[in-house]
C-alpha cells in the first residue's frame, strides 16, 4: 500500500485503494452465496419434483396392458363361470354340462379339459365362494352337490419339464396334463387344473333348486361349511356343517343341521341368493330387485328381518353379489346402474333386527344392462359387464371407474361392424392384475394395471362412507389384522391433528415467549439479559426426543394423577405474579432499590412456587367444588355441572376485560387525577391501596365470570363435549406443554431481536414525554416491532407444524377429529415416522405417506414464506425510522 507524507505536518496520507486479494475474496464470496442460494432453490425444487413423482400415480386409475382372445370348443351348453390363476398362465371355463375347458392364455391353445360328473343331470342353480375355488350345484330333484376346482401351482427345478413336452411358446410347455412356464432362477412354474365333486345331498326332495350360495369358514381344526338354497316353491333353506377331527384317531365327525326359512311370497321369480360366511344373514333377491333379508343367527328361530325393493319402475335386477368382507352388496340393474348397499343399524328402522339396507354408493352407469359380476379377493374392486359387451373395472368406496374395455364379437364380419359378444361370466385375477370374460364362443383376457384403486382426491380430502360406518366421514386407518380389511386413507384427520397440536402448543408458548422477550428487552439490566437470553436459547438445543420421552413417561402420568392441581396452578400462577408485583410496590423505596436485582428475580420464582404449593394444597377442595370430586368423570359428562368450570376459564378473561374497561372509561381509581394523588402518598400506603384495588378487581371479575357462565350454561353453551371431553393420559394438553418448550426459544429469540432493533430514539422520546417503561414497551416499542414479533410467531408455528418425536411419543397417535384438549391426536409428521418403515415400496400406503409429506412441506413452506415476507417488511419499516 502506497503512502504520501504531508510537509510540516508529520502526517502521511494512506492510499485508500482496495487490495486485489480483498476484491477477489469479495467476488468469490458473492458468487459462492449466489451459487449456494441457487443450490438451495434447486434442492427445494428437486424435493417437490420427487414428491410429485411418487404421489402422481395414486390418481392415475388403471390401464389395459395387453389383450388376448381364445376360441372355446363349440357347444350349446350355457357358460357358468371362469377362473384365472394368479400368474395368468391358464384360464378355466365351466359350462353347465360340468365340462371345465382349460386354455393357455399366452398362446390361446386349448388344453385337455376336466369335468364335474353330473351324469345325465344338468344343474338348475350354481353358486361359488368369493375366492371361487369352492362351488355348489343345485339340481331339479332337490339335491345339492358341492365341489371344488383347484388351479394348482408348484415351482419346480428347470429340469422337471418332461422331455417330450410340447412347446406352447418361448417359455411355456405342456405334457398334456399341466403347463410348465419358465421363471427366473432356472425354475419352472407348473400349473394344472383339477376338480372334485362331493356326493349329492338331499335338501328339498322333488323340488328343483333355483338358487344356491356357498360359504366355507372356521379353522383348520374345526372347518365349517354352509350353503343356502331356494327351491321352486320359494322356500329358502340353510344347511350348516361343522367338522371336528379327533387328534388321536384322525377320525372326522360332521354335524349337519338344516333349517327352513320363512317362505317367499307366492310367484316370486328368484334371481339369486347370498349368505355370509358365518351364516348369520341370508339375502334372497327376485327379478324386480326386491331383497328378502333373513336373520339366521339362531337357526332354531330364523326370521325375515327386512323386505325392500332396491330398484324402481320397470328396472330389473342384473347381478347381485357380495364384495370381500360380505358387508358391501353390489346391485347391478338392467338400466346399467350399479349401486353399493350396506346393512347398518338405523333408529326407527321398520325391521326385525333394527338394521336396514342403505344405499351408500351410486357408481357410474354403464351403457347397457349389467349381466355379469366378478369381485376381487383382496380389495373392494370389482368388474362388471353389460349386455353390449362393455367390461368396466370399478372400486366401490372411491366410486371411480378404473378402466373400460369391450369384448368384441368372435364373428369377423360382426367384429368389423363394431358388434360385441354377450358376456356370460367374468373373473378377476387373484392379484387383481387380470380380467377374463367368458362368452359362449370365446374367452377374452386382459392384463391390467390398477395399483391404487382406492385413492382419489375425494377419498383423500373428502368424506368417504366406509363399510360399518353409520355415515360418511374422515378416517385414517391404514392396516388391520384381517384379509377383508379396507385401508382408510383420509389425510384430513392428520392435517387436523397437526393444527391441533400446533394450536395448543402456541397457546402455551406464544404468551410466555413474547412476554419474556418484552421483559428482557425493556426491563432488565443488560447484564441480566446477557445471562437470560443465552439460557433461553439453550432450550432449543434440547432434543425433541428427550422432551417427548419426558412428556410421555414422566409428565403424562403425573398430570393424570394431579390434573386438578395442574389446572389450578395454571390459573393461580399469573395472579401470583400480579400479586407479587403489587406487594413489591408497597416496599419502601430504599428496599425496592436495594433488592431490585437478583433478589427480585428470585422472588418471581418464589411467587410461582407459592402458587404451585397453593394449588397442590387446594386441589382436593377445588376438584370437589368445581368437578363434583372427580375431574375425569366430569370431563366425560358423568357428574357435575358445566357452569363452575366455565366460570373458572372465563375468570382471567373477564379480569383482563375489567382492567381494560377501567382504563378506557377513566374511572375514579384509574384516572389521571387519582394516579397523581397516589404519587403524592407514601409508597407503602399507595401500594396497599393498589393491592386493595387489585383484590376488588379480582372479586368483581369473579362475580361477572360466574354470572356470565350461568347465562351461557342456560343457553346451552359450554366447553364440555367440545374442547373438554373424555380424559386420556397422552393428550393434546401434554403435547402443547412439551412442544411449547421446543417452540419458546425460537419465538423468544426472534421477537427479542425485533424489539431490540427498534431505534433507540423512539424509546428515549417516549420516556422523555413522561411515559413509564411499561407504557413505552406496550404503546411504542411493541407496535413498531409487531411485524418482527408476528414473524417470530409464524416461524414458531412452522416449527410446531413439523415437530415429530414429541407428537409421536406424547400424543397417543389417535387420528381423530376432536378438539378435546384432553384427547390424543395424530399429526402428519408423526404418521410418516410411525408408518413409513412398514410401508411396501411403491404401494398405496407408501405413496400416501409421501402425499402426507408433500402436504406437510406445503404447509411449512407457506408458513415460513409468510414469516419471511413479514420479516422483510419489518426491516424496511425499521430502516425508515
Amino acid at each position: 500500500m502506497m503512502s504520501e507524507e504531508f510537509p510540516g505536518s508529520g502526517r502521511t496520507r494512506r492510499d485508500r485503494a482496495t487490495r486485489h486479494s480483498v476484491l477477489i475474496a469479495d467476488r468469490a464470496a458473492d458468487w459462492l452465496i449466489r451459487v449456494g442460494g441457487i443450490g438451495v432453490i434447486l434442492a427445494v425444487f428437486a424435493i417437490v419434483v420427487f414428491l410429485a413423482h411418487v404421489v402422481v400415480p395414486l390418481f392415475e386409475g388403471g390401464r389395459v396392458l395387453a389383450e388376448r382372445s381364445a376360441a372355446l370348443p363349440p357347444g350349446e351348453a350355457r357358460a357358468l363361470a371362469v377362473w384365472l390363476d394368479e400368474a395368468k398362465t391358464v384360464a378355466a371355463a365351466l359350462r353347465e354340462t360340468g365340462e371345465v375347458s382349460v386354455v393357455h392364455l399366452a398362446s390361446g391353445r386349448a388344453l385337455p379339459s376336466a369335468r364335474f360328473d353330473f351324469g345325465a343331470a344338468r344343474p338348475t342353480a350354481f353358486g361359488r365362494t368369493i375366492a371361487g375355488s369352492d362351488v355348489a350345484f343345485g339340481f331339479a330333484d332337490g339335491t345339492v352337490r358341492l365341489g371344488r376346482i383347484e388351479i394348482e401351482i408348484a415351482v419346480l427345478p428347470g429340469s422337471a419339464v418332461p422331455a417330450d413336452a410340447e412347446r406352447l411358446g418361448p417359455d411355456a410347455f405342456t405334457d398334456g396334463q399341466a403347463v410348465y412356464a419358465r421363471v427366473p432362477g432356472d425354475q419352472v412354474r407348473k400349473v394344472s387344473v383339477a376338480v372334485r365333486l362331493d356326493p349329492p345331498r338331499e335338501i328339498a326332495p322333488g323340488k328343483a333348486i333355483v338358487a344356491v350360495d356357498l360359504r366355507r369358514g372356521g379353522t383348520a381344526e374345526r372347518p365349517t361349511e354352509a350353503f343356502v338354497t331356494v327351491d321352486a316353491e320359494g322356500v329358502p333353506r340353510v344347511s350348516h356343517t361343522e367338522s371336528r377331527r379327533n387328534i388321536l384317531t384322525g377320525q372326522v365327525r360332521k354335524t349337519v343341521s338344516t333349517a327352513a326359512l320363512p317362505a317367499l311370497p307366492a310367484g316370486t321369480a328368484v334371481a339369486g341368493a347370498l349368505m355370509t360366511e358365518t351364516a348369520d344373514q341370508v339375502l334372497v333377491a327376485d327379478r324386480t330387485g326386491t331383497v328378502f333379508r333373513y336373520d339366521t343367527r339362531d337357526l332354531a328361530q330364523p326370521a325375515l328381518a327386512e323386505t325392500r325393493r332396491l330398484l324402481s319402475g320397470d328396472v330389473r335386477l342384473g347381478v347381485f353379489g357380495f364384495l370381500i368382507g360380505e358387508q358391501s352388496l353390489v346391485v347391478g340393474a338392467s338400466d346399467g346402474a350399479v349401486d353399493i348397499y350396506f346393512r347398518l343399524p338405523r333408529e326407527g328402522a321398520d325391521t326385525a333386527d333394527g338394521h336396514a339396507l342403505v344405499r351408500a354408493h351410486a357408481l357410474e352407469r354403464q351403457p347397457a344392462g349389467i349381466v355379469a359380476l366378478a369381485v376381487s379377493q383382496r380389495a373392494k374392486t370389482f368388474a362388471t359387464a353389460d349386455a353390449a359387451g362393455h367390461v368396466w373395472l370399478r372400486h366401490s368406496t372411491s366410486e371411480q371407474t378404473l378402466l373400460q374395455t369391450r369384448v368384441a364379437a368372435a364373428n369377423p364380419a360382426a367384429h368389423n361392424q363394431g358388434a360385441s359378444a354377450a358376456v356370460a361370466a367374468l373373473a378377476l385375477g387373484p392379484r387383481d392384475d387380470g380380467i377374463a370374460a367368458l362368452t359362449q364362443e370365446s374367452l377374452v383376457s386382459w392384463d391390467i394395471d390398477a395399483p391404487h384403486p382406492e385413492t382419489t382426491w375425494a377419498t383423500v380430502f373428502g368424506r368417504v362412507w366406509y363399510e360399518g360406518y353409520p355415515q360418511p366421514g374422515f378416517t385414517w386407518q391404514s392396516s388391520s389384522g384381517t384379509d377383508s380389511f379396507e385401508p382408510k386413507l383420509s389425510l384430513v384427520p392428520l392435517i387436523f391433528g397437526t393444527f391441533k397440536a400446533t394450536l395448543y402448543s402456541l397457546l402455551f408458548a406464544v404468551p410466555v415467549a413474547i412476554l419474556a422477550a418484552i421483559y428482557t428487552s425493556e426491563f432488565v439490566h443488560h447484564s441480566v439479559r446477557a445471562v437470560v437470553k443465552p439460557v433461553m436459547e439453550m432450550m432449543a438445543s434440547l432434543p425433541s426426543v428427550v422432551l417427548g420421552f419426558i412428556a410421555a413417561l414422566v409428565l403424562a402420568p403425573l398430570v393424570e394423577t394431579w390434573i386438578a392441581a395442574v389446572i389450578l396452578a395454571v390459573l393461580l400462577m399469573p395472579f401470583a405474579l400480579l400479586a407479587g408485583a403489587m406487594a413489591w410496590q408497597a416496599l419502601p423505596q430504599a428496599r425496592a432499590i436495594r433488592y431490585g436485582g437478583l433478589p427480585k428475580f428470585a422472588l418471581m420464582f418464589a411467587a410461582l412456587a407459592a402458587a404451585a404449593l397453593a394449588a397442590y394444597g387446594l386441589a382436593p377442595a377445588f376438584e370437589s367444588i368445581f368437578f363434583a370430586g372427580d375431574f375425569k368423570a366430569w370431563t366425560g359428562g358423568k357428574v357435575g355441572a358445566e357452569e363452575p368450570f366455565l366460570a373458572v376459564i372465563l375468570w382471567p378473561v373477564v379480569f383482563v376485560a375489567v382492567g381494560l374497561a377501567e382504563v378506557r372509561l377513566a374511572s375514579p381509581v384509574t384516572g389521571a387525577a387519582w394516579r397523581e394523588r397516589l404519587r403524592r402518598l407514601p409508597r407503602e400506603r399507595a401500594g396497599a391501596i393498589e393491592g386493595i384495588h387489585f383484590a376488588v378487581m379480582i372479586a368483581i371479575a369473579g362475580a361477572l365470570a360466574f354470572a356470565l357462565a350461568g347465562v351461557l350454561g342456560a343457553a346451552g353453551v359450554g366447553l364440555r363435549g367440545t374442547m373438554v371431553d373424555t380424559y386420556v393420559q397422552r393428550n393434546a394438553f401434554i403435547v402443547g406443554f412439551a412442544m411449547g418448550f421446543a417452540v419458546i426459544p425460537i419465538i423468544y429469540t426472534i421477537a427479542e431481536d425485533a424489539l431490540n432493533s427498534v431505534p433507540e430514539h423512539l424509546r428515549a422520546a417516549s420516556l422523555a414525554c413522561g411515559a413509564t417503561p411499561w407504557q413505552t414497551a406496550v404503546r411504542v416499542i411493541l407496535p413498531t416491532a409487531i411485524s418482527g414479533v408476528f414473524a417470530a410467531v409464524m416461524v414458531g408455528m412452522g416449527r410446531a407444524v413439523g415437530e415429530t418425536m414429541i407428537v409421536v411419543m406424547a400424543a397417543g397417535n389417535t387420528p381423530i377429529l376432536d378438539m378435546n384438549i384432553f384427547d390424543g391426536l395424530r399429526a402428519l409428521s408423526a404418521n410418516i415416522a410411525v408408518e413409513l418403515p412398514e410401508a411396501v415400496r411403491d404401494g398405496t400406503l407408501y405413496r400416501m405417506l409421501f402425499l402426507a409429506a408433500m402436504a406437510l412441506f406445503v404447509m411449512t413452506f407457506v408458513v415460513n414464506t409468510l414469516a419471511e415476507i413479514v420479516r422483510l417488511r419489518f426491516r424496511k419499516r425499521a430502516a425508515q425510522l
